[in-house]
């Protein structure tokens, strides 16, 4: 649409029931896992085991949840949740959310502790759920695996009814079956340098060119140069060595030149110019000296040019 009255955003995209519900059981799996809680961001060194299950949190109020948590060394988390709050930058405060704050750990509940939702809603950074409505939006904030979860012992059990097993399907989804793992050890490493497969592999094959893939200068690469005449390298010593006997000549010359030899080469040189230069001076003041005689007797004018108009 060309122009539109208003802004028209792609809020929402269209996927697969059941690949959500996929995305769903890899994330409650990922939460299981220590190193990827860890890598998101979650304090959880005094967590005595993942996943963290409660007997039961039918709690009253706020403090006697917040005093269930830090028994069981969530505090540390929920201290870091609380010293991230920092104002959004930009128009972005505007929108009715100025504060930024990271995610802490989700309570996932079931039937009998319906009361921790509003016991939780004042924590910063605590999200509830029931079992029944598990998401991937809480379960993998920003679609990162690992959030921190914590389960009641009936949101645990329900968890079989939601999503089944691999013997046995779903009850609440209809028709859903759960991913089976394609492989039983993740270590790949350790399956490749086993002695039953390295048994098994075929020799390693080494590949030999006959000619060079790439055509080489020989005037720029001495190497192929060689392979190409032999006499090359020979050749190349013989010019290197001409050429130093070519320097030290050069060098012996110019120190006999500037020696007593050629001092006396030098002023004798000079000599001969300075008498050069004598001889030609005298033969032009005698040239002035009968051009002045010729005109003190009338025999010669300056710019007189009859005798010749005479002669032509």
């Amino acid at each position: 649409m060309y122009n539109p009255l208003k802004p028209w955003r792609k809020w929402h995209r269209r996927v697969n029931i059941t690949q959500r519900r996929h995305a769903v059981a890899s994330a409650l799996a990922a939460s299981a896992v220590a190193p990827l809680v860890m890598a998101r961001g979650h304090a959880i060194q005094n967590i005595p085991e993942l996943p963290l299950v409660f007997d039961q949190l039918s709690v009253p109020n706020t403090k006697s949840l917040l005093t269930a948590l830090n028994n069981f060394g969530l505090g540390d988390d929920l201290a870091k949740v609380r010293s991230s709050r920092t104002s959004r930058n930009g128009t972005g405060k505007y929108r009715n959310s100025k504060y930024i704050l990271k995610k802490g750990p989700l309570v996932v509940y079931g039937d009998d502790c319906a009361t921790v939702k509003r016991a939780a809603r004042n924590l910063p950074g605590v999200d509830t759920c029931h079992v029944s409505r598990l998401n991937i939006i809480q379960l993998a904030p920003g679609g990162h695996l690992g959030r921190l979860v914590v389960f009641t012992k009936c949101g645990f059990n329900g968890l079989n009814a939601q999503f089944g097993s691999h013997f046995r399907n779903s009850v609440a989804k209809v028709g859903y079956t759960m991913n089976r793992p394609m492989m039983t050890c993740a270590d790949l490493s350790r399956i490749i340098n086993s002695d039953q497969v390295q048994s098994k592999l075929r020799e390693t094959r080494t590949s030999v060119r006959i000619h060079d893939k790439t055509k080489k200068n020989p005037l720029t690469n001495k190497a192929i140069m060689n392979r190409l005449n032999p006499f090359a390298k020979q050749q190349a010593t013989l010019l290197a060595k001409r050429e130093q006997e070519r320097h030290a000549a050069r060098a012996a010359a110019i120190k006999a030149k500037r020696g007593k030899a050629g001092k006396a080469a030098k002023n004798t040189r000079t000599e001969r110019y300075n008498g050069l230069q004598t001889d030609l001076k005298s033969a032009y003041q005698a040239a002035e000296d009968l051009i002045a005689e010729e005109e003190k007797a009338g025999n010669y004018m300056p710019g007189d040019t009859s005798e010749e108009e005479e002669d032509d």
